[in-house]
């Protein structure tokens, strides 16, 4: 699906918000762009504020966007990211395998979560930068236990060669699926009165009535 300007065909059932939430410097961008994009920028700068991109997948037949938000890392930026939480319907808290600090923030970061987002939301902890297990400070089996703990999905991954990029995003597009099938999430919450998203406004996981059809708007 294109993410021109010019392109209104809106053939998507579902439209989630996740977020990228990590310390700064773990590759959050470089996931979102792997993902979104198939590609890897190796001077990536620090995120400020906020960015996003989306891409649509398909799921048990449903055509889902994925709208992926890139948190800032930095402290002196939480109080402008925590906004975005709000109508996230899942989140990649993501940490580099040779960095320990980086592991030891996630908790701090499901804090941060629990705090800002719905209670609900689907968390999967990614252990970025596999690449680089040469240099490996957190191993697989504790950082996989502390998921398996808090309940949350767990990959390692590597923005730099795309192992498990794919895996980590469609198993957590997946689970949210499977909650919102469950009825997990009041949809409801997530949307703005079920009405086509436009440019400015944050983006929330909304439905699209299956016979119903989509206006055209000026978002992505």
């Amino acid at each position: 699906m294109s993410n021109s300007a010019e392109d209104y065909s809106y053939d998507y059932e579902y439209l989630f918000k996740i977020v990228l939430v990590g310390e700064s410097s773990v590759g959050k961008s470089n996931l979102l762009s792997r993902f979104t994009r198939d590609e890897f920028n190796i001077e990536s700068k620090t995120t400020i504020g906020v960015e996003f991109a989306t891409r649509t997948i398909e799921v048990d037949g449903k055509r889902i966007k994925a709208q992926i938000w890139d948190t800032a890392g930095q402290e002196r930026y939480r109080a402008v990211t925590a906004a975005y939480y709000r109508g996230a319907v899942g989140a990649l808290l993501v940490y580099d395998i040779s960095n320990s600090s980086s592991y030891e923030g996630a908790s701090r970061w499901l804090s941060e979560l629990k705090d800002h987002a719905d209670a609900n939301i689907v968390v999967e902890l990614v252990g970025n930068k596999s690449d680089l297990n040469h240099l490996r400070a957190v191993p697989t089996d504790e950082a996989k236990s502390f998921a398996t703990e808090k309940g949350l999905l767990f990959t390692e991954a590597s923005a730099l060669n795309s192992e498990n990029v794919e895996l980590a995003f469609q198993q957590l597009i997946k689970a949210i699926y499977d909650m919102v099938s469950k009825h997990q999430f009041d949809m409801n919450d997530y949307g703005n009165d079920n009405k086509p998203i436009t440019g400015g406004q944050t983006i929330t996981l909304t439905p699209t009535p299956k016979d119903s059809k989509i206006k055209k708007d000026s978002c992505c």
